[in-house]
């Protein structure tokens, strides 16, 4: 038998929208106020998936204790009231977007959770804007 099982957690980071190699103008264009020179916040919401097999001897599809560490330590941690364009080394030359996060994220714990296992995050960046990845 297969499972999903679920872990929500949150962080606050700042971050601004932009490409350095594009003008002002353009970037103004395409990423509107995200583009705020002075950086701008948001309440994070972050759901990580993983689906696999159930295991006889323990039931758990994986121990959600292990799944809560590895966020916490992985993800909490590292992103958390942070400037991710500043302070988060995924992010100095790559557009800290929903996506790009949301992708930065699931690479980040794809190493730490078995490979027989789908691995899949959901990133709020407010209640009605989110992301999902599945490494697809």
């Amino acid at each position: 038998m297969r499972a999903t099982v679920s872990r929500k957690a949150h962080f606050n980071a700042a971050h601004r929208l932009y490409r350095k190699d594009w003008s002002m103008e353009k970037n103004e264009s395409v990423f509107g106020k995200c583009n705020n020179p002075n950086f701008h916040g948001h309440n994070y919401e972050l759901v990580v998936s993983v689906t696999g097999q159930i295991d006889v001897e323990t039931g758990f599809v994986m121990d959600i204790k292990i799944l809560a560490d590895l966020i916490k330590e992985h993800i909490e941690e590292a992103f958390d009231h942070k400037n991710l364009n500043m302070d988060v080394e995924e992010f100095k030359d790559l557009n800290p977007t929903a996506e790009n996060i949301a992708v930065v994220i699931w690479n980040k714990l794809r190493s730490l959770i078995s490979t027989d296992k789908e691995l899949e995050v959901t990133l709020y960046e407010t209640p009605r804007n989110f992301v999902t990845y599945k490494g697809e």
